[in-house]
């Protein structure tokens, strides 16, 4: 799958491609064990922990962090310890990174706010400090300890490790649309040589990046800070790893914020599938605003968002039969997979249509591709000197132990290709291929499909974007039915998440709940 963090995050969109998207879509695909064949939501529920701290666990609950000044004026480092497996607490530590920049304003102080911007495998560290510590709402930072924690094998905490800058770059770029035998030999190839490589570098980390794994050290955080409760933001995958929270440690939910929501009953096949048709939703109101433009290059006025649907297609078949320049320092041409994951990127943000249609304009009129290259590097977090961050390989870590994978074979794939091409006619191809990646996993998954109650726990804020191409609205609707407590707030418009988007609606809203513990009323929509 695809899924990746709030727009509002470290960079514009960045996350994963279709070679990852499998993986990206939040906690969508899992390891090369047995396929779920999906079809029903699924009847397993979380069991929240008991309420009683274990005694194997009391060292960590009781750790003190040593802060010191990091990156930007105004924050602090600190580095806690977590048990590596929970069921074996003797058995070794993680250790995870920690920032916060303290409450600054007057008024009564309430405690944390801790935030995550999704992936998995998104800083959360970079996110506080790049744009949640200096850019929420300021009476929120003036009440609150901002905190972040990079989750385990994330960035700062013990970071998962794959393949190296080059080799990257070979895989961004590897055909996700084959079109033979051969093309579909080297597409498996891929998967196995990547997934090999995280097992080669991060074996045993890769058994304990779980999200069930990753809840229960943001409890460990919650008691060292000093907080009775979690106070917390979530964004696209953030909301399942709250929701989790949740459903673990009921009696300890503060106010949560669960933005761009995620699903956790559904199979990984379905998981991508829905993807695929919320891409294809996305799709549709660029192409409807594309035509409006005198700059679109798929289509004038007239041109229906099939037609430049159709003519977007072309233009990525061109591409699979001869990749442009670019320009590029180390040689890369723009062929269709890193194409088709640029146009993905904007999908994200309708802040970037505009920059989406010079991409297009350049590569199709002038056969310069650099523009979808600058997209898709976004995308992927690679830097101009070739250097990728390790979210692309947090994230399939996450994923491949998080659920069964999509697909165990490529013949799976091509029994459920028109299924997928008939959610995303563009898209649908390459989404359905990229859910194969977990299938070569070299660790099994420990979770599966369940539903989360959380039963107890104190009001929880789930938000839904009607037009998210990551996070489908259903997605929000299914959630808030199954936590006991849940609001659901609606945000009627396009883009991945809604808070901090624009809408003074959402964002009142949701400062209302977050300063003074007022949840919206049933029913809330917003635009």
């Amino acid at each position: 799958m695809y899924i990746r963090r709030s727009s509002r995050s470290c960079r514009p969109r960045t996350a994963a491609t279709l070679l990852a998207a499998a993986a990206l879509l939040v906690s969508a695909c899992s390891s090369g064990g047995t396929a779920s064949t999906g079809g029903t939501a699924a009847d397993a529920v979380l069991a929240a922990l008991p309420r009683s701290t274990p005694s194997a666990l009391s060292p960590y609950y009781g750790q003190k962090l040593s802060w010191r000044t990091c990156g930007t004026a105004g924050f602090e480092c600190a580095t806690m310890k977590a048990p590596l497996d929970y069921a074996r607490p003797d058995a070794g530590d993680v250790r995870l990174a920690v920032a916060r920049k303290k409450a600054t304003g007057k008024g009564r102080p309430l405690g944390s706010l801790l935030v995550n911007p999704g992936g998995p495998g998104g800083s959360a560290i970079g996110y506080l400090q790049q744009y949640a510590g200096v850019g929420y709402p300021a009476e929120v930072r003036a009440r609150y300890d901002m905190v972040a924690v990079d989750p385990r094998g994330v960035a700062r905490s013990e970071p998962v490790e794959c393949l190296d800058g080059r080799q990257m770059d070979t895989y961004t770029q590897t055909d996700t649309t084959p079109d033979s035998p051969e093309e579909t030999t080297e597409l498996v190839d891929a998967y196995q040589k990547f997934a090999e490589s995280c097992g080669k570098h991060s074996a045993e980390l890769l058994r304990h990046v779980s999200t069930v794994e990753a809840a229960r050290d943001m409890d460990i955080l919650r008691a060292v800070l000093g907080d009775s409760k979690l106070t917390y933001v979530g964004a696209s995958y953030g909301t399942f790893l709250g929701a989790t929270y949740a459903g673990l440690f009921p009696d300890r939910v503060g106010r949560l914020v669960l933005d761009g929501a995620m699903d956790p009953s559904l199979s990984s096949r379905e998981l991508n599938r829905d993807q695929t048709a919320g891409f294809e939703t996305a799709f549709q109101s660029f192409a409807k605003d594309c035509v409006q433009q005198p700059d679109c290059p798929l289509g004038g006025k007239g041109t229906t968002p099939a037609q430049v649907g159709d003519n977007l297609s072309a233009f990525f078949k061109e591409l699979d039969a001869q990749p442009i320049p670019t320009g590029d320092a180390d040689g890369r041409k723009l062929g269709e997979a890193l194409a088709t994951t640029g146009v993905i990127a904007a999908m994200y943000d309708q802040g970037t249509w505009a920059q989406l249609r010079e991409a297009l304009t350049s590569a199709m009129k002038e056969k310069d591709g650099a523009g979808l290259l600058v997209l898709s590097d976004s995308y992927y977090e690679r830097d101009a000197k070739g250097r990728y961050t390790n979210l692309m390989s947090a994230n399939a870590a996450v994923n491949c132990l998080d659920l069964p994978g999509a697909f165990a074979g490529p013949e799976q794939v091509e029994k459920a290709l028109p299924s997928f091409e008939e959610a995303s006619p563009v898209f649908g191809r390459g989404l359905a291929w990229a859910s194969l990646n977990c299938a070569y996993w070299p660790v099994q998954p420990t979770g599966a499909p369940h539903r989360i109650k959380a039963k107890g726990a104190a009001p929880i804020v789930v938000v839904g974007t009607t037009r998210d191409p990551a996070t489908p609205y259903r997605w929000a609707q299914s959630l808030s039915r199954q936590l006991t407590s849940a609001r659901l707030l609606t945000y009627e418009g396009d883009g991945h998440t809604a808070f901090g988007r624009g809408s003074t609606c959402i964002d009142s809203t949701i400062d209302a709940y977050l300063l003074r513990g007022t949840p919206p009323t049933k029913g809330k929509r917003c635009s």
